[in-house]
């Protein structure tokens, strides 16, 4: 089998997807992206294209580390999202040819069903207490809520008031059986992350995501020190030297590898089991599209240290198989591969010319905040 041609798709609201077209006319299906970044990214996969034109696509492992260390530069958000999508989609050909899901090809299920969180979201604070009680409503065992805007070096006690008492009342509407975790989402320097944690403890978060920017990980590691809640980092963390410090250090207990940046499903998959020697969870990553999800999944169903799987979409108008949450959980992947096929009707509808801007945050004085 040899691969004959790299096909990108730009698809709404800000998705790349690709498919890898085999001579046998097996098709697999990846994810590479970086929100922001599509038609950078699509560059990219062109041209490592001219290394995977006429390749074997069954020699994963051999392709990735070509790509990866074969070149003199490596690593970064643009390079290893490529990669990530090639990755998946070479899996799914695999998967496709030998008619295994690929958890059943990394070691077999080692969970009947996969939980998932859902977002808390809204323009007002009605709406996010309303929208967290529909979640737990509709059997989600687990939220996550953001931090509200933006976060000056050292703040305002009524910004973290606004915030924890905001935290407080979701986890009053849902009550103590439901799992919160908030996201800082970078915004905040060590000294405001820790004085938020201490103030959100008694509401007894899940997790803290990215209480501060990974680039240093020692501050992760000094906020990880001052609090009893469990800290998530990994998203804008790339490979398994990204997490390498971060599980030295013990700078987070619970590792958000993102399947479509961090270097693919294997490549998460030997993060999780650097983690499991650190007595460290897995929650990937996923703020993406259906084909990114698929690729989250099977991770999720072969790896013990899991925890909880984002999702901000089942692939509804996407795919013609679209995963159906039951109970907070979506059930096994069962098809060859990835197990999903796009619905090409529809996904017509939702293409465009990659075009998108990541939203931006500003201070009242006009100057730049981290988004």
């Amino acid at each position: 089998m040899k691969i004959t041609r790299l096909e990108t798709l730009f698809v709404r609201p800000r998705w790349l997807f690709l498919k890898v077209h085999t001579d046998e006319g097996i098709v697999g299906l990846g994810e590479p992206i970086v929100e922001g970044r599509a038609q950078t990214v699509a560059a990219a996969v062109h041209e490592i294209g001219r290394y995977l034109i006429g390749q074997d696509p069954r020699r994963i492992e051999h392709h990735w580390q070509a790509i990866y260390r074969g070149q003199f530069y490596r690593g970064g958000p643009v390079l290893c999202s490529a990669l990530s999508g090639i990755e998946q989609a070479l899996w799914d050909i695999l998967g496709k040819w030998l008619g295994q899901p690929v958890y059943q090809l990394l070691g077999g299920a080692v969970r009947d069903r996969i939980r998932v969180y859902g977002w808390v979201g809204g323009e007002t604070y009605g709406d996010y207490i309303a929208s967290a009680k529909v979640s737990a409503s509709q059997g989600f065992t687990a939220l996550k809520v953001g931090l509200h805007g933006a976060v000056r070096l050292v703040d305002t006690p009524a910004v973290v008031e606004q915030n924890v008492q905001r935290f407080a009342d979701i986890r009053a509407a849902v009550g103590p059986h439901v799992d919160i975790g908030i996201d800082f989402h970078g915004r905040c320097s060590p000294a405001m992350s820790i004085r938020l944690a201490k103030a959100l403890e008694p509401y007894h978060p899940m997790f803290i995501e990215e209480p501060v920017l990974p680039e240093n990980v020692d501050a992760l590691a000094t906020v990880a020190r001052s609090t009893s809640i469990p800290i998530a980092t990994g998203e804008r963390l790339f490979t398994k030297w990204g997490f390498r410090e971060v599980l030295e250090k013990q700078a987070a207990a619970i590792l958000q590898p993102d399947l479509s940046h961090c270097g693919g499903i294997l490549e998460a998959k030997k993060i999780a089991a650097m983690g499991e020697c650190y007595y460290a969870a897995v929650a990937p990553h996923c703020p993406l599209g259906p084909i990114a999800l698929a690729a989250s999944l099977h991770l999720d169903a072969c790896t013990p240290n899991f925890l909880v799987q984002e999702h901000v979409t089942t692939g509804v108008g996407y795919l013609k198989n679209p995963f159906e949450i039951v109970d907070g959980h979506i059930p096994l992947p069962q098809g060859p591969g990835l197990g999903i096929e796009l619905d090409e009707e529809a996904l017509a509808d939702k293409l465009y010319d990659g075009s998108w801007e990541t939203p931006r945050l500003w201070h009242d004085d006009g100057s730049v905040a981290d988004w």
